[in-house]
């Protein structure tokens, strides 16, 4: 089958990079010429580990192209894929379905009889419903298959996610869509993966629920570390003996500065404003937003208070990107920590191994450095917001020697207080 993926960008790039890699013949589509240009010279538009590689090689076996060019790529294709932005919109928080739309009468347009058209994008639910009767009024003499395939990639390993999923969420309307699925998705049938076929709309509501309910969990540890503090507990091992219970499960009880990233913060406000819109309000999910905007607030008055006991104007940042092994920096709990730090008068040095490049577009007056060692220089508190591997091992000594008597607050846990005995630094932490 011959795959066109519309939406070059995280999902839609993975997407089709590793439908290549299975075998298919797939071209990706941009209206950014600027990427496409990239992409066509080998080069990853996003940082994801792994990627690079895979694309090139099937770049150089002719599975896999890409284009400015939708109508061309769209008019010969078996499937076509919706791989395009939803983000939040502006002033009740559900999801902007203006690019889809947009994507959707192009490939009306130009698609051929029997195709199968896909939407890969998180989209609310009845979304796929709307598409296809937008669909059918512009073409009402080709008949089309209508599917919802929603991603489940996490940012830093999604090339694995791809590969080796929990399972693969299709909801389908008709045999030709159900059966093109499957052979999609044959690869997979290899390593036992679960195929969850169902309709439409269960499958655009399975997004949502499963984001929204990580996301509560993240809060959730969240708050119970913040009654560890109070109470003298240890939310690591809390967690840890909590996750063991297997339907509580330990993933995402990892307690931080609050949850960020491309896909939780949209997807519980579009998912709360869902809930509204059906009068069926999800009260759980529009708490665990509050609480999660007000934790980066109070993570970012934990610095200044550290700040003003050691007398200082100058902050050290390691890490800007919600989460290591990305260069993905949107709604990263580290923008609102660095604006807090900024409005109370502090000097932000900080570095990130990927992030800097992408930070610089929305982060004004940061000192950016080139190492954690040269952000340290000068500080008198040095915060770690995002766990890169980078960070796991600093030599504490070094540090000690360029900012005595400073503080170091862990918001990711990824040191231990004794860790700390002979080195002349305080150690803060979360939930111990």
């Amino acid at each position: 089958m011959k795959i066109t993926m519309i939406g070059s960008g995280y999902v839609g790039l993975v997407s089709g990079v590793c439908f290549a890699e299975f075998g298919f013949d797939v071209t990706c589509v941009d209206a950014n010429p600027d990427i496409i240009a990239r992409l066509n010279k080998g080069e990853a538009t996003i940082f994801e580990p792994g990627l690079d590689e895979m694309m090139v090689r099937n770049i150089k076996e002719q599975r896999l192209s890409f284009s400015i060019d939708l109508e061309n790529s769209v008019k010969e294709a078996d499937v076509i894929f919706l791989a395009v932005g939803t983000p939040s919109r502006r002033g009740d928080g559900e999801a902007d379905l203006h690019f889809i739309e947009q994507a959707a009468d192009q490939v009306a347009h130009a698609m051929k009889d029997g195709a199968v058209i896909v939407i890969k994008s998180t989209v609310v639910v009845g979304t796929n419903s709307r598409i296809r009767k937008r669909i059918e009024k512009l073409r009402p003499d080709i008949h089309f298959s209508m599917v919802s395939n929603p991603e489940f990639l996490r940012e830093g390993s999604a090339i694995e996610d791809f590969m080796r999923p929990d399972r693969v969420v299709v909801g389908v309307e008709d045999e030709r869509g159900r059966e093109t699925m499957r052979r999609l998705y044959r690869p997979l049938y290899l390593r036992e993966t679960p195929l969850v076929i169902t309709s439409l709309e269960n499958a655009e509501l399975i997004k949502y629920a499963a984001n929204a309910f990580l996301a509560m969990k993240v809060t959730f540890i969240n708050q119970v570390a913040d009654l560890c503090e109070k109470t003298g507990g240890n939310i690591q091992e809390v967690a840890q003996a909590i996750g063991m219970d297997k339907r509580i499960g330990s993933k995402f009880l990892h307690a931080g500065p609050g949850f960020g990233g491309s896909c939780f913060p949209k997807d519980t406000r579009a998912f709360a404003a869902t809930g509204l819109h059906y009068n069926a309000p999800q009260q759980l999910i529009e708490t665990v937003i509050s609480i999660n905007e007000e934790r980066k607030i109070k993570m970012g008055e934990r610095i200044i208070k550290a700040a003003k006991e050691r007398n200082t104007d100058t902050v050290a940042v390691l890490g800007v990107t919600f989460k290591p092994n990305t260069d993905d920096i949107r709604e990263s709990p580290a923008l609102s920590i660095i604006k807090v730090l900024q409005e109370a008068g502090l000097t932000v040095r900080a570095h990130d191994p990927e992030g800097e490049e992408q930070a610089k577009k929305v982060l004004d007056n940061i000192v950016w450095c080139s190492s954690p060692y040269e952000a340290a220089k000068g500080a008198g508190v040095l915060t770690i917001i995002t766990e890169w591997n980078a960070y796991r091992a600093l030599n504490l000594k070094k540090l000690a020697e360029l900012m005595p008597q400073g503080k170091i607050i862990d918001l990711r846990n990824i040191y231990k207080k004794e860790e700390f005995q002979n080195i002349d630094l305080d150690y803060i932490s979360i939930g111990r």
